[in-house]
């Protein structure tokens, strides 16, 4: 489990709305742990606007990052850019709504794209760009 979750780690490392993390209870965080209840291991946790959470999905990289994306990652729209999305993205929904029959096929381009390896930042920005496509496609 701990390569997926490694994984999962770098793939939200720029996101402005998930932090991965991870801690050794049988070290340093043995007292982070007791304060949380941990007591067997692997144990994952999960924090949200209503509190702590024990997880108890799959533990493979697919899963895990599927949970992330349905649960935990703030998500702008473009029904409500103003509630949620920055400028930036705003910006873009507002120069791609003109030209939404090519939406898809800019999806298809990022999604490549994002197979590539890239700085943290630039992947969390195609990232946007790629949720902002999608409900543009829709």
């Amino acid at each position: 489990m701990k390569p997926a979750w490694d994984q999962l780690g770098e793939e939200y490392a720029n996101s402005a709305s998930v932090l991965i993390g991870d801690a050794d209870c049988t070290a340093d965080a043995k007292s982070l742990c007791q304060e949380k209840g941990v007591s067997g291991y692997p144990t994952i946790k999960y924090f949200d606007s209503e509190g702590e959470h024990k997880y108890a999905g799959g533990r493979d990289f697919d899963t895990l990052k599927k949970f992330v994306e349905e649960n935990l990652e703030a998500k702008c729209s473009i029904e409500t850019p103003e509630d949620g999305c920055t400028e930036r993205e705003q910006k873009y929904i507002a120069k791609w709504s003109a030209k939404k029959d090519k939406a898809a096929a800019e999806v298809t381009r990022l999604e490549g794209n994002m197979k590539k390896k890239m700085k943290g930042d630039l992947k969390a920005w195609m990232g946007q760009r790629l949720n902002i496509l999608k409900q543009l496609a829709a």
